[in-house]
């Protein structure tokens, strides 16, 4: 029975490893800004966090770390018996309460730098060697005056210094910032750990930026209990949300990040992720599996159906062989997969190939023949499949065909579910019928578009 055990576990080991090749060739040497909160330092598992940035920049990932400090700051204005004021969610930070700041930032700040510099042997840093860099990278400006009331010391970011930061990451750094920014006339402002982070990610440049909350899953973010916030906005569809004032479709722990993540998405980051910082690894879960475990925003749809290149003709065997085996689909080899790419469509999601169909014109007999229709397993029962079918009925009514028939073995009902009905072989165009092989005695299915 262990031995049984055993042999899955590493088969399951082995496939995942992998699974991951392509992201880890894809991250390798992309700039990653990482936010988090001073909550999320004060927890257990912080430092399995620290394990798993040591991963990513073994992989060649070049990181920003930006950390928060409100539960550290609030400690210490209670020890020092210092009340302070908020105006729209922002503290007023007085001389005296930025005191206490720049005391709780400080020795955050060397926390987690003594953190990154752990080496012990067998345990997840041994070797790691990590440097870390942090300077005068953020140039801050005072908020001014709110509702009457002057914020003094606390401010927003007016620059970042990219040109100082590009250098550090080129080198194997890991660059480390505090919320804190510095005016030209040697000012210091108190800044939010999502104002901060989004500006370095678009100064930078970045391929993501990822906000750990502090929020305990993905339910968090619900229209209702059972409709929790997808997996995937585009950027029109997170401002659609922002914009319906409903407090249950955003709650306020989650509207600010997802406010900074979709302005982060206008100006080029290619990606912003929001991930409940309670889930053991996280960040390795939302970047190296393909469904993530948070909710990612880019600026289009990562969903496609395009015609198929050649390079896709790894991916398309890939998803079809398994289907062959079982003798759902007729076999196809590589060679005649590459004569006849052009007749394939592919539906693509953030460049994997995830559902197939072949279309086979007959213009002499005004008939279409669908075929190697196939979704892929965990894909299947979204909609993909008749999006798939609409795309190929489109296409074949364009080419002033009419007539689209399939031949199935497995899938009757699902054609005649999306109006296709049964028909012998003597009804196919004639030269199909040469082809037909009696043995498979497939069922032919035929739709008038």
């Amino acid at each position: 029975m262990t031995s049984n055990i055993q042999t899955k576990s590493t088969v399951d080991f082995v496939s995942w490893f992998r699974s991951v090749a392509p992201y880890i060739h894809a991250f390798r040497g992309k700039v990653f800004v990482i936010g988090f909160s001073g909550e999320m330092i004060t927890d257990a598992k912080f430092v399995d966090f620290i394990h798993d940035i040591n991963l990513l920049a073994s992989l060649g990932v070049r990181l920003v770390l930006i950390h928060g400090a409100r539960p550290q700051i609030q400690l210490r204005l209670d020890e020092s018996q210092l009340e302070t004021q908020s105006i729209m969610g922002m503290r007023v930070t007085g001389p005296a309460a930025l005191q206490c700041v720049k005391e709780s930032v400080g020795r955050i700040h060397h926390e987690i730098s003594a953190l990154l510099s752990m080496g012990l042997p067998n345990s997840p840093m041994a070797n790691a060697a990590i440097r870390v860099t942090s300077g005068n990278f953020v140039t801050a400006c005072p908020q001014g005056v709110i509702q009457g009331v002057d914020l003094m010391h606390t401010g927003k970011v007016r620059k970042i210094n990219a040109q100082a930061i590009h250098p550090r990451l080129e080198q194997g750094d890991v660059v480390l910032i505090s919320p804190l920014g510095y005016s030209p006339t040697g000012e210091i402002f108190n800044l939010t750990m999502e104002n901060v982070a989004t500006e370095v990610a678009i100064a930078l440049n970045a391929e993501k930026l990822i906000f750990l909350l502090d929020t305990l899953d993905t339910a968090a973010f619900s229209t209702d209990k059972e409709k929790p916030l997808p997996r995937e906005l585009t950027v029109a569809e997170s401002k659609s949300l922002l914009e319906n004032q409903a407090p249950t479709l955003v709650p306020d722990g989650i509207k600010l990040p997802l406010q900074y993540a979709t302005k982060a998405c206008e100006m080029g980051v290619a990606r912003t992720h929001l991930v409940s910082r309670h889930s053991d690894g996280a960040i390795i879960q939302e970047l190296f599996t393909h469904d993530g475990i948070g909710c990612m925003i880019s600026q289009e749809t990562l969903q496609t159906l395009r015609k198929a290149r050649i390079e896709d003709v790894g991916g398309i065997l890939q998803l079809i062989e398994p289907l062959e085996a079982e003798g759902i689909l007729v076999r196809r080899n590589r060679e005649l997969l590459e004569i006849e790419i052009d007749r394939f469509t592919v539906f693509e999601h953030d460049g994997v190939i995830l559902g197939c169909a072949a279309l086979y014109p007959f213009p002499e007999e005004h008939a279409c023949e669908l075929a190697c229709l196939a979704i892929r397993p965990d894909y299947r029962n979204f909609g993909h499949g008749d999006r798939l079918l609409k795309h190929i009925e489109n296409k074949t009514i364009s080419q002033g065909i009419h007539t689209l028939f399939a031949l199935t073995t497995h899938a009757t009902h699902w054609f005649i579910e999306h109006g296709f009905s049964e028909a012998t072989p003597a009804e196919l165009p004639k030269t199909k019928q040469n082809l037909y092989n009696y043995q498979r005695r497939s069922k032919v299915l035929i739709k008038h578009l």
